[in-house]
């Protein structure tokens, strides 16, 4: 991750040791697989004192939450403590009705400051199945996710965005394992060899941009 510096403190992501600064696309084949990696990164890291955070489809709200009690977790407790904070997509990534990649970024990096004082760490699990709806904006999710690794080291906050595989275009995945430097995929985290920096990564998407708006040439 470009300017990434670890902090020297690990948090467990399924099963195994990651530096808390990290950027992971977790690809999961269903809800299940989901919370069989999550529910445990969230659980460790409420007990450890730090500050969770999950952006999230309502629809499932209610589901999260029993899910949450049966691992153990008393959200009604951890929400009125200031230590589990749940926005639903139209408070997040679809506010007034777009998908806005810069007002995001900003939105993310102000949870990342959140309790800053706090002697613990941040964590952010977000389903990012928002972007298979048909609002504006949607389709720069790779810009967004590149975007994010130029803020995300500055600050002490384990990302994890989840994706499930049977639902998002094989172009978009492989696009999106671009802009992680970690990622999850079998149930096992690793570093991810497909990573490209955002500055190049970026620059790739410009290039492509300009392909295909650039008028057809008449004598091709």
């Amino acid at each position: 991750m470009e300017g990434s510096k670890p902090n020297g403190k690990a948090v467990t992501l399924a099963r195994s040791p990651i530096d808390r600064r990290c950027h992971v696309c977790a690809f999961f084949n269903s809800l299940e697989d989901e919370y069989s990696v999550m529910l445990p990164f969230l659980k460790e890291g409420l007990e450890a004192g730090e500050k969770i955070f999950q952006i999230m489809d309502n629809r499932q709200r209610t589901e999260r939450r029993r899910r949450l009690t049966e691992t153990g977790i008393d959200a009604d407790a951890a929400e009125r403590n200031g230590m589990l904070e749940v926005r639903s997509w139209e408070q997040a990534y679809l506010s007034r009705g777009r998908f806005d990649q810069y007002a995001m970024i900003a939105l993310v990096e102000n949870i990342a400051k959140d309790g800053e004082s706090r002697s613990g760490g941040k964590r952010l699990w977000a389903n990012m199945e928002w972007a298979l709806h048909d609002f504006p904006g949607v389709h720069d999710i790779v810009e967004y996710e590149s975007r994010l690794n130029y803020m995300l080291p500055k600050y002490d906050m384990a990302t994890v965005c989840t994706y499930d595989l049977t639902r998002f275009d094989a172009t978009v995945v492989m696009d999106v394992l671009r802009t992680h430097p970690q990622v999850v995929i079998g149930g096992m985290v690793r570093e991810n060899p497909f990573y490209v920096a955002p500055d190049e990564l970026l620059r790739e998407l410009g290039d492509r941009r300009s392909d295909h708006s650039a008028p057809a040439n008449p004598g091709g």
